[in-house]
């Protein structure tokens, strides 16, 4: 995890990963000021070390002389392009627009200024300086996409017409080699105020656009068989649950990785950028998050179901039980609740097996707990189809109300017919991912508590676990050791 802290611990801003010769480079806003773009290189997409920053604010009089903001990564005409939104003091910040650096090796940038960039918004398409019921224009984060012989700049910006806090859409721009052509927009979706951060990639037959919303603060997404055809939106369109947002993309061996930041709270403050998830389709098209290929690599050890820590049954409950059998365990409470802990040798892991729920009672997964059963509890509601992460235990400073109890973040999965599931958990540093049935359903970062107890609970329910492994993980780098690390060139 990483999150440019300095005398705020929250300083990073959207980001953008760019993969080269094996080296991931992370572009990130720095918060509140944004005054400079900042940059980190890895070795493995996880662990940051920073390097020179890429780019500052313009001088006085300049086109970006006020503040700088989201950016975006590319190789184009043999020369890496940085694209980037730069506002200036002369208009109060209030306009926006999408200028360049260049670069031979990503670490070094010059801004260039030409007949094309810096671009603005533009009718009729979109909002103009005539047509600005908002008093200020959004035309920021670009992206850079190449078909064919064509490259185009998608942009955050506002259609000319329709209701105020409606006008969200991608804009299109075409780079030609002497002029910039403001075609109309690739989205206009009639919904939201802006569609931020928005990125373009294909799989297959289909091209998957995605987008920010602050309204809501998702990532969503939509998709075409042609690239400038109607886009189309799934039953479905949430890709990430709450928290994770300013989304982008990046191929990386073989692999669709989608970065975002995750915020706690509010989308102002607490940043963090958590570990990438994978992009794939379905059978039907439908875009599904699976675990960053990279985990595999960093098992440090593995322990089978069978030689797994001793369980103790933390609430003593009288109606509470444990068979062990030689294809798995079955673990029930007929009244009430009982915590089925276990005490894992590292704080870091990756914890997956197969669970079956019988009967018609509840049961989750836990994780951080301690010996009194304060923890983090992953409730799975076997009927409606939702799972939740919260935190849940003692709040001795507050008597009057001496607990703790949040739900972190939600999300749905479809309920086998046979109540039976794969599910994988991670747990690195304070990042959190689960799995169902491969399919990422909750990723967060969470900092209350920090314990080595895991294990399941069981309330007026039977859970049969099998094909259960405990793997290792290494302790994280934390982001300052990350700057001497010889690991990370």
């Amino acid at each position: 995890m990483y999150a440019g802290a300095g005398y705020s611990e929250w300083e990073i801003g959207d980001i953008d990963v760019f993969v080269h010769d094996g080296v991931y480079h992370l572009f990130h806003l720095i918060i509140p000021n944004h005054d400079y773009i900042a940059h980190a290189i890895s070795n493995d997409g996880i662990t940051w070390k920073r390097v020179n920053n890429a780019l500052f604010v313009g001088h006085p009089g300049a086109w970006d002389d006020d503040m700088l903001w989201t950016m975006h990564t590319a190789l184009y005409h043999s020369k890496f392009h940085l694209f980037y939104t730069g506002l200036s003091l002369r208009d109060k910040g209030c306009m926006q627009r999408i200028g360049i650096a260049v670069s031979d090796d990503l670490m070094d940038w010059t801004k260039v200024n030409d007949e094309r960039f810096p671009a603005q918004s533009q009718a009729p398409h979109y909002e103009d300086m005539q047509n600005n019921p908002r008093q200020w224009l959004s035309f920021r984060d670009p992206f850079f996409y190449n078909e064919g012989e064509r490259q185009f700049l998608l942009v955050c910006a506002r259609a000319a017409d329709g209701p105020l806090s409606r006008r969200g859409c991608v804009a299109v721009l075409e780079l030609l080699d002497d002029k910039i052509i403001s075609r109309s927009p690739i989205l206009y979706p009639r919904m939201y105020d802006d569609v931020e951060c928005p990125c373009l990639f294909k799989i297959e037959n289909n091209y998957y656009l995605l987008g920010s919303i602050r309204e809501d603060i998702k990532v969503r997404y939509w998709f075409c068989n042609e690239i400038f055809g109607e886009y189309h939106s799934f039953h479905s369109d949430v890709l990430l649950p709450r928290g994770n947002y300013a989304a982008r993309v990046v191929r990386d061996n073989g692999h669709w990785l989608i970065y975002n930041f995750y915020f706690m709270g509010s989308v102002h403050i607490k940043r963090v950028l958590p570990p990438p998830k994978q992009l794939e389709t379905d059978r039907d098209g439908r875009l599904i998050l699976t675990s960053y290929y990279r985990w595999k690599e960093m098992i440090l050890s593995s322990l089978s179901q069978a030689v797994f820590p001793p369980i103790k049954m933390l609430l003593d409950n009288p109606t509470a039980d444990l068979q062990r059998m030689p294809d798995g365990w079955i673990l029930s409470s007929r009244s009430g609740y009982e915590l089925f802990y276990m005490e894992s040798p590292k704080l870091n892991y990756i914890w997956e097996g197969t669970i079956k729920l019988i009967g018609l009672g509840k049961c989750g997964l836990m994780c951080d707990v301690d010996q009194d059963g304060n923890g983090y509890f992953i409730p799975f509601d076997m009927v409606n189809g939702l799972v939740t992460i919260r935190v849940w235990g003692a709040n001795p400073s507050n008597m009057k109300e001496d607990f703790i109890f949040s739900d972190l973040q939600s999300n749905l999965f479809k309920v086998p017919d046979d109540r039976s599931f794969d599910f994988r958990l991670i747990r690195y540093g304070h990042y959190f991912e689960l799995s169902i049935n491969n399919i990422v359903r909750l990723t967060l970062i969470d900092y209350t508590l920090s314990n080595a107890g895991f294990g399941l609970y069981s309330a007026s329910s039977e859970i049969y676990l099998s094909n259960s492994t405990l793997q290792m993980l290494p302790e994280p780098i934390l982001e300052y050791a990350a700057q001497e690390n010889p690991g990370i060139s």
